[in-house]
């Protein structure tokens, strides 16, 4: 039985990755791309562009494989979405187009996001059905994407930003509070684990996101909040359509076993 669940949980991830991807192509690429015309508007002041870059560069080559691949479904801006675009050839990652890298790092984080709520599911005793399949989406949308966008909003290339590691490790322990409070508020009926499971939720926003330091852009800011409220369309989409289709599955697996 938990072969078969966590298949079914691989199964819609990568259904709800190719999901993701489309509808990204549709409402999101197109406003990641209308802000890097403005960063190509920038003067480029030849050498200090140059450095800037290079720190770009190997702030992401430090960042491992599994942080490329979930950065297509985090807040945290996925700066390899534009990287491709100072190269004369190749692509965003692995050599690959912008489309194909996406497909691929949607793919891979909805696979994995499958696992998690089927492992989350195992764990709390709570089997993920078709009736309730849109909750369990809904609860990893707020912990992975909402709760945590509270203090770092999805945001555009060329916006300002903290330092990517600050903003990754904060992002990580709004997530995993999250998770903790959603569990206690969701799944426990005791009165004081449901008040825990609030401070636990608060705890985050209560020391506060790493924020930048110049909060100067060349992108206006009507962009990034329509930005900001497409990246959140989508992936709540995306964990809908993770949390329906493996209740789908669960039920036709539980019912042939």
């Amino acid at each position: 039985m938990i072969v078969k669940t966590l298949l079914a949980a691989l199964v819609a991830g990568l259904i709800a990755g190719v999901f993701m991807t489309a509808a990204q192509e549709l409402r999101v690429v197109p406003l990641i791309l209308h802000a890097e015309e403005y960063e190509v508007k920038e003067p480029a002041a030849e050498p200090p562009a140059a450095t800037e870059g290079q720190q770009q560069h190997s702030s992401l080559d430090r960042s491992s494989l599994i942080g490329e691949m979930l950065s297509a479904l985090s807040p945290i801006t996925p700066a390899y979405a534009h990287e491709g675009e100072h190269e004369d050839e190749g692509g965003i990652m692995f050599g690959m187009s912008r489309f194909s890298g996406t497909l691929l790092a949607n793919l891979v984080a909805g696979a994995g996001f499958g696992l998690l709520l089927a492992g989350a599911s195992l764990a709390f005793n709570y089997p993920i059905t078709l009736r309730n399949g849109a909750l369990w989406g809904a609860c990893g949308w707020l912990a992975i994407h909402l709760l945590p966008a509270i203090g770092l909003p999805p945001e555009l290339p060329g916006f300002p930003a903290a330092d990517l590691h600050d903003r990754q490790t904060w992002w990580i322990a709004a997530i995993v509070l999250s998770v903790a409070g959603l569990y206690l508020v969701v799944l426990r009926g005791e009165i004081l684990a449901k008040i825990i499971g609030l401070v636990l939720i608060a705890a985050p926003h209560v020391y506060g996101a790493p924020q930048p330091t110049d909060i100067s852009s060349p992108v206006p800011a009507v962009l990034g909040a329509e930005f900001a409220v497409a990246a959140l369309a989508t992936t709540l989409a995306f964990w809908i359509v993770l949390g329906v289709i493996s209740g789908y599955l669960n039920d036709r697996f539980l019912k042939s076993a």
